[in-house]
C-alpha cells in the first residue's frame, strides 16, 4: 500500500462533493482523510498517483506532495509505559496527598 498525499484548490462545495465522489470511486481504497483546512488529501491505497491527480484534475487544480508507503510502525507500537494502566498496583510514582502535607 502507499501513503498519497495531495494538495488541492478547492473553492466550491459542489466540486469538493465532485473530487471526493471521484476519489470514492476509486477501487482498492483502503483509507481517505480530508484536511479541508490545509486543503491536504491523503489516500492509502495502490494506485499511480498520477492517474489520481489526472482525475482530480478534471475538477480542481491538484498537485502531488509525497508519495511513500503506508506508516504502520505506529499502530502496531505498544507502550510498556501504559500497558495495564488501570492497575495501580506496583505503581512506581509517590503518593502525592503525603508529600504536599510536609509543606
Amino acid at each position: 500500500m502507499k501513503k498519497v498525499v495531495l494538495k488541492l484548490e478547492i473553492k466550491k462545495g459542489k466540486i469538493k462533493k465532485k473530487a471526493m465522489k471521484a476519489v470514492l470511486g476509486l477501487s482498492g481504497l483502503e483509507s481517505f482523510s480530508v484536511d479541508m483546512k490545509e486543503k491536504i488529501l491523503t489516500l492509502i491505497r495502490d494506485i499511480d498517483p498520477v492517474k489520481v491527480v489526472a482525475k482530480l484534475r478534471k475538477f480542481c487544480h491538484a498537485e502531488i506532495i509525497s508519495v511513500g508507503p503506508k506508516d504502520s510502525t505506529i499502530e502496531n507500537v505498544i507502550n510498556p509505559m501504559f500497558h495495564g494502566a488501570g492497575s495501580t498496583e506496583g505503581d512506581p510514582r509517590p503518593n502525592r496527598s503525603n508529600t504536599s502535607e510536609k509543606a
